[in-house]
């Protein structure tokens, strides 16, 4: 039997698999084939990659360091905002790690150490309770396994299948389409650009360069009309000059955005939930790494003390990732409600010039 299984070895599953192989017998299953860079099978993750200042701190306390051949150019100190609804547009300092997102995976997962059984290229299925902890449903290569483990970790992202098993009567977040598309551009844009336009989305729409491509995404309403407001975005967008024409590839994906407190569940007894399966994510921009990694490390501190007692030193832990929740959605309205984001932007509190050559 083992301790514990992860289901999910995205940031957070393999953060938490990287701080407890010391203590306990771990399985890590995900269905990406991760161990493989000339998989039939490959990593498709609808992300800016882009990781932001609260993550990198994580990181530096847990003393992890990049490898270059992770990042890509260019690495930005700005970020372009661009309101179409009040025609105002302003530059704010920022930092952020620009990424290959699939490279990132894989170094994350190379953290693990190899005393963590994994299985990859694996889809869970399913879980049932056992009389000493539960017993765990996956299908590799076409057939079914099971394994036997005294807990269970969802880590395995928004849409997560633990939480809608085990916690099938609790909300989750707001949920949106993430439309991306790459366009090949001849030149490198130094800034990550947000933009916010009512009559696409409620929330917000982004480029992002890297290398040779800029990133077009956008967090649209579920319907059936997301993708021709993307459509429309871009018509937008170019007649303010951005070339869309090369377009390289298109992906998709889910986003939640955690809008009440309640759509923040750590887990119950011997299943705990970290990241985004958690509702862990920003209500603001969406950003993941940095709650995915707080997330890890603070279960991780919960089990040093072992699993009995776990979850009520967890769910304590959990209130600082909620308040923040919190503190963010309270912010929100000066982000998200043109009139009050207008004069926000037009006073130019924060904002810096930037010096045309």
């Amino acid at each position: 039997m083992f301790d514990i299984a992860i289901i999910g070895a995205g940031p957070s599953g393999s953060m938490l698999a990287h701080l407890i192989a010391h203590k306990y017998r771990v399985l890590l299953i995900d269905k990406r084939d991760l161990n493989n860079e000339s998989s039939r099978n490959p990593i498709v993750k609808c992300c800016g990659g882009l990781l932001a200042p609260d993550a990198q701190h994580i990181m530096a306390r847990l003393g992890l360091a990049l490898p270059t051949d992770v990042l890509v150019n260019p690495q930005l100190f700005t970020v372009r905002t661009m309101d179409f609804n009040n025609n105002i547009e302003r530059f704010y300092q920022r930092f952020y790690l620009n990424m290959d997102r699939e490279k990132f995976d894989r170094w994350l997962v190379a953290q693990v150490p190899d005393i963590v059984d994994t299985r990859f290229n694996s889809i869970f299925k399913s879980f049932k309770r056992l009389d000493e902890g539960y017993e765990v449903k996956y299908i590799h290569k076409g057939k079914t396994y099971t394994e036997s483990t005294r807990m269970i970790i969802g880590a395995d992202g928004g849409n997560s299948r633990v939480r809608k098993i085990a916690f099938k009567d609790e909300e989750f977040p707001k949920k949106y389409i993430s439309i991306q598309e790459w366009f090949k551009v001849s030149e490198l844009m130094p800034y990550f650009i947000a933009i916010f336009d009512e009559s696409i989305t409620d929330f917000y729409s982004w480029i992002i360069p890297k290398d040779e491509h800029i990133l077009l995404g956008s967090a649209l309403k579920p319907s059936q009309d997301a993708s021709r407001k993307f459509e429309i975005l871009k018509e937008k967008l170019k007649k303010h000059g951005f070339n869309l024409n090369e377009r390289f590839r298109r992906e998709g994906a889910f986003i939640y955005r955690p809008t009440f407190l309640n759509n923040v569940i750590s887990g119950s007894e011997n299943i705990a939930l970290i990241g985004e399966a958690a509702g862990a994510i920003s209500p603001s921009s969406a950003e993941g790494f940095s709650y995915a990694f707080k997330s890890a490390l603070y279960l991780s501190e919960s089990l040093e003390e072992g699993i009995d007692g776990f979850f009520n030193r967890y769910k304590r832990k959990m209130k600082k990732i909620k308040m923040n929740i919190l503190l963010k959605n309270l912010k929100s309205p000066a982000m998200y409600n043109p009139t009050i984001r207008s004069q926000v932007m037009r006073s130019g509190i924060q904002s810096m010039n930037i010096v045309k050559k």
